[in-house]
């Protein structure tokens, strides 16, 4: 089952902020983020926040999941009060999002537009599942507002699919980015986890391949991480599957950069290649740079003006507290400015474009210029080709 929710401050009844957190107010870019908790099984590696049918019990359910996440916004609306927020991206995440129609789909976003409005060229992603959605799923999707997909392609070889326990075949993969090309989708992403147990170099070589000849303009290749209380690292516990290797995770790394660079991609955040800054992530890129975002969803997090909150896990639970108009979310913390520095640090020395160095601890800038993890471009230090690997170490030393 998902982690634990952490602790935190408790959070009033109608959701209101500390008088930091509206300081500011519309001065910063603002997102959305939803959370649509629901999938169909659940693969042996994911400890994210989703439940399957069994496992939702009475009280939450797909068809009126919609509206429970409408009330979440207006409370938003109703939380911030009168700010102008004009909403640059949406992003929608899960779970598997397109398990909700893309009538509901676009219900949630016409709801935030109405609330707070979306501003000139937003971006709206949502995440699917290859087996979730078909020709004229995507073509609705797109007609309701929609003008980002990201794809869980994950592999493009059927043992490392069955492995991860992806229900989608590797041909599935080609048939759903043409479909989105064909409904007017300008921007495709293809996810991609490397180091999967039984997972060769061939074999992450032709799954790299395969990404390419679809031609996407964004690709995400992230690392497989053993997540305590997954069916994966019980697997791995009683030595049923090997455990992910350091150094065969830093070749598949390289070997991703080498080969989505020579196809044109060129990193932005050290797991995401995009052809040009009109493809990056334009939601990711304000997590990463300190934007405001209202999380909606059980589980969902939320920033806003250096308070963090997050809500409630269980749909019904969720779905409960805003049928009561009170608010879902289940703790919060008010980030010290120390924290939020040594964040922005974590966050920004991620990019291509690097973190400011006056941040930085100078000794620790010195030795990780010397042993050449960092290069200063002008007054920021950007990751070198190895800092990016051992980026989660070098944090430490610099803060």
């Amino acid at each position: 089952m998902p982690a634990t929710l952490p602790d935190g401050d408790p959070v009033p009844a109608d959701g209101g902020l500390p008088r930091t957190a509206m300081e500011g107010l519309g001065t910063r870019p603002f997102a959305f983020y939803v959370h649509v908790p629901f999938c169909v099984t659940r693969c042996g590696y994911c400890d994210f926040n989703t439940y399957t049918a069994t496992e939702l019990g009475p009280g939450a359910s797909r068809d009126s999941y919609a509206d429970t996440a409408i009330r979440e916004v207006r409370m938003a609306r109703r939380v911030l009060g009168d700010a102008d927020l004009p909403v640059e991206t949406v992003f929608v995440g899960g779970g598997t999002p397109t398990l909700l129609s893309p009538d509901d789909l676009g219900r949630v976003l016409a709801a935030i537009e109405t609330e707070f409005g979306l501003a000139p060229g937003a971006e709206v992603t949502t995440e699917a599942n290859p087996e979730s959605v078909d020709e004229a799923y995507l073509g609705r999707l797109r007609e309701v507002g929609y003008t980002r997909v990201s794809f869980g392609m994950q592999s493009a070889r059927e043992h490392v699919l069955a492995a991860l326990e992806r229900t989608h075949t590797p041909g599935r993969v080609p048939q759903v980015v043409r479909w989105a090309r064909e409904a007017g989708f300008d921007h495709v992403n293809l996810d991609l986890i490397y180091g999967t147990p039984g997972e060769s170099d061939d074999d992450w070589r032709a799954s790299l391949e395969a990404a390419l000849e679809l031609d996407p303009d964004h690709v995400s290749a992230y690392a497989l991480i053993v997540e305590e209380g997954t069916r994966l690292a019980n697997q791995v516990r009683r030595g049923e599957l090997a455990p992910p290797d350091d150094d065969a995770m830093a070749d598949r790394y390289l070997m991703a950069d080498e080969l989505l660079t020579g196809h044109g991609l060129r990193w932005y955040e050290i797991s995401n290649w995009a052809i040009g800054a009109e493809a990056a992530c334009r939601h990711n890129v304000l997590y990463w740079t300190g934007a405001d975002w209202w999380g909606i969803g059980p589980g969902a997090h939320s920033h806003v003006g250096g308070t963090r909150w997050w809500n409630v896990k269980h749909p019904a639970a969720y779905a409960s507290r805003l049928a009561e108009g009170t608010t879902p979310a289940h703790a919060r913390e008010i980030l010290a400015p120390e924290d939020q520095k040594v964040e922005r640090v974590m966050l920004e020395l991620r990019l291509a474009q690097g973190c400011p160095m006056s941040l930085l601890d100078p000794s620790g800038l010195k030795q990780a210029i010397a042993d050449g993890l960092i290069t200063p471009v002008e007054d920021r230090a950007v990751l070198t080709l190895r800092g990016r690997l051992l980026a989660d170490a070098l944090v430490r030393d610099l803060t």
